[in-house]
């Protein structure tokens, strides 16, 4: 069985085709600036195919997603002999709301649901509908899958999702912690799992999602129980340029130094100019702020004689603080820690980000090894556990594309 799996963006459309029978990508790619001037890269997996990486014309998704299956079955470049041996699509969902729980099959009920979502997320949802219905157009007899970043936060207690402000909000509104990341985070907890025995019932896990953006979630019996994103994906920890929880008076302090700017104008400050490009001044990619800082990004050392950004380390200080903090309140919360699990850009690639959150939870008895903590871009799950540490320090590369066509096989059917 073949499942495309499409994740669709404001300007993006990134893609893998699975065969399902072996878990194997067969051809993936990314069509970027998508109502701008077009760019088209396609990577078949398949010996003797050409990769396709050139300007292409895609002024909306709906000819992105027919240049996806242009190229997927093209003499040159394609995989598949016929558009008949694509069987099914599954899509990243942002936001399902208060509604889906769990990933499901699309119908017109569901696609008016995830229209009801878009004032939740106004800058993720429009584009997965983009996506969604680009590809019933061009493949309308495909079953689509639908598979939410919110999905897995939806067994948080409501004493941890609902927010101390008028109730009628959370009743009328639907404004409540969401938490997002959900099909990574549950991906790397099932992988913690297995690496502890293969028991849910139990265990005790808090996974750490770090990238350009972040998010940590506590994991008590193989459920969430907590997580740092909010009703948008603005709350929580500071990331590449999202400021994280902060002083909500701010937004009106701001607007009034910027001389009166609207709450979108100040929103955008907080989510496009803040974080750690805000603080840092240099770049919201982590690597160019460990340079900054005077880091070796490969193994995490400082460089001896290096200059050093003040800011830029300020900034890595940040996110490290804010981190270990959650960290040490979700472990309280869920009466100790039996695993603490890195993925994601950061989490996956910065052994300095690895250690600098370990070296503050040495109160709670977690320690890292410090030599096997020194790679980067690693496949395989990696044991970091130093001596002492009373809870297991893993890193476990994340894998949301698999879930979704996982997710997509077992709703469709083989």
């Amino acid at each position: 069985m073949n499942v495309l799996v499409i994740n669709a963006g404001s300007s993006s459309l990134k893609y893998q085709l699975f065969n399902m029978d072996t878990e194997e990508i067969i051809a993936k790619g990314v069509c970027d600036r998508i109502g701008i001037d077009g760019h088209l890269k396609h990577t078949p997996s398949i010996e003797g195919k050409s990769v396709f990486n050139s300007s292409f014309p895609l002024p909306s998704h709906a000819e992105a997603i027919c240049a996806v299956i242009e190229k997927l079955t093209s003499a040159e470049y394609g995989v598949v002999g016929s558009l008949s041996e694509i069987n099914a699509v599954g899509h990243r969902v942002v936001h399902g709301g208060r509604n889906f729980s769990e990933s499901v099959l699309i119908d017109d009920d569901v696609i008016v649901a995830l229209e009801k979502c878009v004032a939740l997320a106004p800058l993720h949802n429009p584009p997965n509908l983009m996506g969604i219905n680009a590809c019933g157009k061009a493949i309308p007899n495909v079953p689509q899958v639908a598979v939410f970043d919110t999905a897995f936060h939806q067994t948080t207690p409501e004493y941890a999702y609902v927010y101390p402000i008028p109730y009628r909000y959370y009743e009328e509104n639907d404004i409540r912690r969401y938490g997002f990341h959900g099909t990574s985070h549950r991906y790397v907890s099932a992988n913690a799992i297995e690496f502890l025995g293969g028991k849910a019932e139990g265990t005790r896990i808090i996974t750490c999602h770090l990238g350009n953006g972040a998010s940590l979630a506590a994991i008590k019996d193989g459920k969430c129980v907590d997580t740092t994103m909010g009703v948008t994906p603005l709350e929580g920890l500071p990331m590449g340029t999202r400021c994280g929880s902060i002083d909500p008076t701010l937004i009106e302090v701001i607007a009034n130094i910027e001389g009166g700017l609207t709450i979108s104008e100040t929103m955008n400050i907080l989510n496009k100019e803040s974080g750690v490009l805000g603080v840092s001044g240099v770049s919201s990619d982590f690597r160019d702020v460990e340079t900054a800082a005077g880091i070796d990004f490969s193994l995490g050392r400082k460089l001896e004689g290096a200059p050093i950004n003040d800011r830029a380390k300020l900034a890595l200080d940040i996110f490290n603080y804010q981190i270990a903090k959650y960290i040490g309140a979700y472990s309280a919360i869920m009466g100790g820690l039996d695993a603490l699990v890195f993925t994601a850009g950061v989490g996956e690639n910065s052994p300095y980000s690895r250690k600098g959150i370990c070296d503050l939870l040495g109160g709670i008895d977690i320690y890292l090894d410090v030599e096997k903590n020194e790679f980067r871009d690693r496949a395989e799950l990696t044991d970091v556990t130093g001596k002492g540490s009373k809870t297991k320090i893993l890193v476990i590369p994340t894998n949301e594309e698999l879930v979704i066509a996982r997710d997509t096989v077992a709703i469709v059917g083989k």
